[in-house]
């Protein structure tokens, strides 16, 4: 089980459980997915990020604000920007591994795995944390149903692994078809509003 109760009130999930973050712009999307992979480090937990939005180096930026001595914590990031852009080098290290673009879901689900089975099956993590940021860039980059399939695998391979799969979309950005459609893959929604005084809403599938 996953208690995200410190960030998610009164949220319990099953291990294997994938999740879809819906919010507009600006509604805080991306920092409560990072706040509950943090929640995870702090118990030990493997965390790991696909970044098609951000470089990997400031999502690592971003964790040590929420959590300290981050190079000794079982965090793993995936960058699907450097290379795309050609900026600084981009050498596969322990913690964080590069695919050419958010094009490249071969490559993204090859260097997912190889985290993956470091955490789990060499360390022994038996709880990992796995933040897809964004859905709405590979929708940019491939159409509907080329994304279906690889969220079909992806989501697969976090249910296998026991872990919690969180993706975040913005949901004004895309219709109604497409947000149904990417729906059945996951086992619940989380809903975030423009207005911050509004808690965030997990709606699980029945």
């Amino acid at each position: 089980m996953y208690d995200l109760a410190d960030v998610l009130p009164d949220a319990e999930l099953e291990s294997g459980t994938n999740l879809l973050i819906t919010g507009p712009p600006l509604s805080g999307k991306r920092r409560l997915a990072l706040d509950i992979l943090a929640d995870g480090t702090r118990k030990e937990e493997g965390a790991i990020v696909v970044t098609t939005k951000d470089s990997g180096d400031k999502i690592l930026s971003e964790y040590r604000k929420r959590i300290d001595d981050v190079e000794n914590r079982p965090l793993g990031v995936v960058d699907c920007v450097t290379k795309q852009r050609g900026v600084g080098s981009a050498e596969d290290g322990p913690q964080l591994k590069y695919a050419s673009s958010p094009v490249d879901m071969t490559g993204i689900g090859i260097k997912l795995s190889e985290f993956l089975q470091d955490f789990y099956e060499r360390r022994g993590l038996q709880q990992n944390r796995v933040l897809m940021h964004s859905v709405s860039t590979l929708l940019m980059y491939s159409d509907l149903q080329t994304v279906f399939r690889f969220l079909h695998v992806f989501t697969g391979r976090v249910q296998s692994a026991n872990g919690l799969g969180l993706y975040v979309i913005d949901s004004t950005a895309h219709d109604d078809q497409t947000m149904n459609t990417l729906t059945q893959l996951f086992d619940g929604v989380v809903e975030l509003s423009e207005n911050d005084a509004e808690p965030p809403r997990l709606r699980t599938a029945q």
